[in-house]
C-alpha cells in the first residue's frame, strides 16, 4: 500500500503511561486516506519511527465495498523494506514488477521484498467480497540487506498456537518456538491473536525485543490497558509475557524485534538511510527506471510528490 505522506515525521499523537504497567505506553492512531479507503496509522511515530524492524502500521476497516470499488492503489515503487499485507476480511489482488499476481484470503500472507527497487498495486477483484478489512505493514531491512534484489512470496500454511483460549497465527518472524516459514531478515515476530470465545492468557515475549500490540476488532486488554481499535501498546526489552484478556471476536496484533539500532529515512514509500537514497529513488520512479512496469492494472502509476530536500534533514 502507498502512503499518502510526503515524509512520515508524523505527530505523535496522545501518549499515556498506564497505571496497571509503568513501562506501558499507550499513543492513538492518526487517520489517513489511501485512495478511497480511511486507514489508523499507528506507526511511525514523531517519538519512534520502528519497533524492532517494523516501521509502518496501517489498520483498515471494516468498510463495506458492496458495489464499489473498494481499495484502488495504482502502481507505485518501494525501496529498503519488506510488505506485509494480512486480511481479516475481504479479498485483495496484487501485483508487480516482478510479474506476480496474487489474489489474497483472510489468513493468508503476501510478503513482498523491495530491496534495490520493485513497484506493484493493490486493488479489490471485481467480484471482491462485499467488506474489507486488515492491516498493511512494512518491514525496514536492516543497512546490510538493504539492497537485495526484490521478491515475493504468497504463504497459507502458517503456524499456529494455543494459549488459553486464545489462538494465535505466526505469519512473520518466530514466537514461543513457532516460526513462520516467511523470509525475514532480523529477529522479529508478527502475529495475529483470536478469541473465539471470552480468553485471557500470558503469552510469551521474547526479552530482548520490543513489542507493540493493538486491537483490530472487538475489546480486548493488555498488561493491564484496555486497547480498542486505533489505540497501540508500545511494550521495551525485557518482559517474558504480556498479560491478555479478550471477549469472543476479538482480534489483535502482537508485532515486535530486536530494536533495529539504525537511523531511518522514511519519506513516501521509501525506506533509506540518506538523502541521496530518497532523491535518487525518487528520481529513477519518475524516468521509469529501476523498478519496473506492473502489469495488468487499469490506470496510471502515482506519481511521487513534490519531493522538499528540507524535509529529508528529520531523521529518527
Amino acid at each position: 500500500m502507498s502512503t499518502v505522506d510526503q515524509d512520515l515525521d508524523v505527530p505523535a499523537g496522545s501518549v499515556q503511561l498506564t497505571p496497571a504497567a509503568a513501562d506501558a505506553e499507550v499513543t492513538s492512531a492518526r487517520l489517513a486516506r489511501v485512495g478511497d479507503i480511511e486507514v489508523r496509522r499507528l506507526l511511525p511515530l514523531r517519538h519512534r519511527r520502528s519497533v524492532g524492524a517494523w516501521c509502518f502500521v496501517d489498520h483498515y476497516g471494516p468498510a463495506s465495498v458492496d458495489g464499489v470499488a473498494g481499495m484502488r492503489v495504482p502502481p507505485h515503487p518501494h525501496i529498503g523494506l519488506q510488505t506485509v499485507t494480512w486480511l481479516i476480511e475481504g479479498t485483495v489482488l496484487h501485483r508487480d514488477s516482478l510479474g506476480s499476481e496474487q489474489l489474497i484470503r483472510p489468513g493468508q500472507l503476501n510478503l513482498m521484498t523491495a530491496g534495490h527497487g520493485i513497484a506493484h498495486s493493490e486493488q479489490s477483484p471485481l467480484d471482491h467480497d462485499p467488506s474489507l478489512h486488515g492491516v498493511q505493514l512494512w518491514l525496514a531491512l536492516p543497512d546490510a540487506y538493504r539492497q537485495v534484489a526484490p521478491g515475493f512470496e504468497h504463504l497459507t500454511d502458517l503456524p499456529a498456537l494455543r494459549f488459553g483460549g486464545l489462538c494465535v497465527t505466526v505469519f512473520a518472524g518466530s514466537l514461543a518456538g513457532a516460526t513462520s516459514p516467511a523470509r525475514v531478515f532480523s529477529p522479529l515476530v508478527g502475529a495475529e491473536i483470536s478469541a473465539p470465545v471470552d480468553a485471557a492468557a500470558a503469552v510469551p515475549l521474547t526479552p530482548s525485543h520490543e513489542h507493540v500490540l493493538f486491537t483490530a476488532a472487538g475489546t480486548a486488554a493488555a498488561a493491564g490497558t484496555t486497547l480498542g481499535p486505533g489505540s497501540l501498546l508500545y511494550l521495551p526489552p525485557v518482559r517474558e509475557s504480556v498479560a491478555i484478556t479478550a471477549r469472543a471476536g476479538a482480534r489483535l496484533f502482537l508485532l515486535g524485534g530486536e530494536p533495529l539500532g539504525e537511523t531511518l529515512l522514511m519519506w513516501w514509500n521509501f525506506v533509506g538511510r540518506t538523502a541521496g537514497d530518497i532523491t535518487a529513488a525518487a528520481r529513477d520512479w519518475a524516468q521509469g527506471q529501476r523498478f519496473g512496469a506492473v502489469h495488468g492494472y487499469d490506470g496510471a502509476p502515482l506519481p511521487a510528490p513534490p519531493l522538499d530536500p528540507a524535509r529529508l534533514t528529520r531523521r529518527a
